[in-house]
């Protein structure tokens, strides 16, 4: 009988449950080893998409209403209570200059971490986690800037799609706006 339930499992001939989660040997082992690999979190915004480093992302939700706060930037939504910490939420759609969101359900809220503050980010949607080899981030190439370029690290080709890299630590002049936000809240 315990051969039967064996028998019925995808488990493969030969694993070894010691191994989940360890990268297997190959070609992969050394572009993972010298840092070559590098992952992302890619989204929506309108009909563009974006992509941060996967290691500035703590959790994805779906939006809630937010607390507003008055004497801030129109691209701030407000602030959300998250476990204790107060989370300023940013709309990207507004900070590209694309005009705010009308937040429904179907909006998701991606909360990173830059520096040493944890903040929000109104999208869209998630689409994907992408892993590509470093190399294969091309440089932003020198144009007219339209409201989001200033933002870009790179661009990379994923399937027949473009996905524009955000440096999320130009998108935001946190310093100053920790103060706006402390002095609207005061």
């Amino acid at each position: 009988m315990a051969e039967d339930k064996a028998a019925d499992t995808d488990v493969p001939q030969g694993f070894d449950p010691r191994m989940i989660g360890v990268l297997q040997s190959g070609a992969d082992d050394k572009e993972a080893e010298s840092g070559k690999m590098v992952q992302f979190v890619s989204f929506k915004v309108d009909d563009n998409e974006y992509g941060i480093d996967i290691m500035a992302v703590r959790e994805i939700q779906g939006w809630v209403e937010v607390t507003i706060l008055p004497n801030t930037p129109e691209h701030v939504r407000g602030v959300l209570n998250l476990r204790g910490i107060i989370v300023p939420i940013f709309d990207l759609r507004c900070r590209f200059g694309n005009g705010l969101t009308n937040a429904t359900d179907l909006h998701v809220m991606i909360i990173i971490a830059v520096g040493e503050r944890i903040m929000g980010l109104l999208v869209d949607a998630v689409s994907d986690i992408l892993t590509i080899n470093s190399e294969e981030i091309l440089p932003v190439p020198e144009i007219e800037a339209r409201g989001d370029q200033r933002f870009l690290t790179g661009l990379i080709t994923v399937n027949e799609r473009m996905v524009a890299l955000l440096e999320i630590e130009k998108l935001f002049d946190i310093d100053g706006l920790v103060n706006q936000v402390a002095n609207a809240a005061e």
